[in-house]
């Protein structure tokens, strides 16, 4: 299971990832155009939000503060094939 930044699934729940890096055994294959033919295939698990944080200004002497949070939207996948 992997963790990710939000992805948009299909009505299934299966998602097409882009190959980066294929290590095969003992071989690495970074180059852009075979990495072109390999498409990684991954089911949605959920979707969740990670943790809030808290951003504040302040300015000192004008009564100025300002407080923002944030949680970012993330998935949960499985990877299910690779070919």
């Amino acid at each position: 299971m992997l963790t990710t930044n939000r992805v948009v699934a299909d009505k299934k729940g299966n998602v097409t990832l882009p190959a980066v890096l294929l290590v095969d055994g003992e071989t690495i294959t970074s180059d852009a155009e075979k990495l072109a033919k390999v498409t990684v295939t991954a089911e949605v698990l959920n979707d969740l939000r990670g943790p809030k944080i808290v951003i504040q200004k302040y300015k000192n002497k004008t009564g100025y503060k300002k407080r923002q949070g944030h949680r970012q939207e993330l998935t949960r996948i499985k990877i299910t094939d690779i070919k």
